[in-house]
């Protein structure tokens, strides 16, 4: 398990004779540009070689201001960002990245040594992809990023860049939604649950579903929050409300079509 020098495995430890082509992986074919965002230096190390050994080009920053430098320079593909740092909490890092127009689409895996549901509820609110706690199996963060990766290129990939649905109106690339040509302000987490129910529109998800597809891979959070977050999100949405339905006792569903909603 990695966070903790007792616990680490030896075979997560790059020999010091091993070099790899930056972004190039075992088969020759580039992955995606992560930021590393962590302040121990064994720990990065770690990160930095197996990620290259994945396939993944790496970025380093030592802190959290070089770390929001490096993301607007150089726009990643994903964050690997570590809550203690020595200038500024990674917290606030995730919040400067998804409250810039330039960076909120750049997925954010948190890493921390604090495990309990408030501290995942309150990364999660800030738009956090995954939330990894110390100490943890890089084998599992490789397959974790790799998940939230593949996520985030599946809703681009699901339908086109801008989508109309009646009265409702979504940027995908942009996370800009409209109700009635007026722009409504979504948080990151919310946009990702709006997009996740329109591609699945009159189907019902349950709250688990959701936890696992929106939230992240297997969120040690309760239910309620999803509940707390559709209900939030059908208040933003004001004239388009209903076309997402409440399904009693299973989940949610958001209609086939705006006929169905009464528009």
């Amino acid at each position: 398990m990695l966070g903790s020098r007792e616990s680490r495995h030896a075979s997560d430890t790059p020999p010091s004779r091993v070099r790899h082509v930056v972004g190039v992986g075992p088969t020759g074919r580039f992955m995606a540009k992560i930021l590393i965002v962590e302040d121990e230096k064994d720990l990065q190390q770690v990160l930095e070689y197996n990620l290259r050994q994945a396939g993944h080009q790496v970025l380093m920053a030592h802190a959290g201001g070089h770390g929001l430098e490096l993301a607007r320079a150089e726009h990643p593909d994903l964050v690997l960002l570590d809550l203690m740092l020595p200038d500024i909490s990674g917290t606030e890092v995730c919040k400067a990245l998804k409250e810039s127009a330039d960076t909120r689409t750049i997925p954010v895996v948190m890493l921390t040594a604090r495990g309990e549901e408030i501290d995942r509820v309150v990364g999660f609110e800030l738009g956090a992809d995954d939330y990894v706690v110390k100490p943890f199996s890089v084998r599992e963060l490789i397959l974790r990023i790799a998940a939230v990766l593949r996520r985030g290129r599946g809703a681009l990939e699901e339908g086109q860049r801008v989508v109309e649905f009646g009265r409702l109106r979504i940027d995908r690339e942009a996370h800009k939604v409209w109700v009635d040509e007026l722009e409504i302000e979504l948080t990151a987490l919310e946009f990702k649950l709006l997009v996740t129910l329109y591609d699945r529109r009159n189907r019902v998800q349950t709250r688990t579903s959701l936890l696992d597809d929106v939230w992240g891979i297997q969120a040690d959070i309760t239910t309620r929050t999803v509940d707390t977050h559709v209900k939030r999100l059908r208040e933003k949405l004001e004239a388009a409300r209903d076309y997402v339905e409440t399904v009693r006792g299973v989940g949610y569903r958001f209609v086939a079509s705006p006929a169905e909603a009464g528009q």
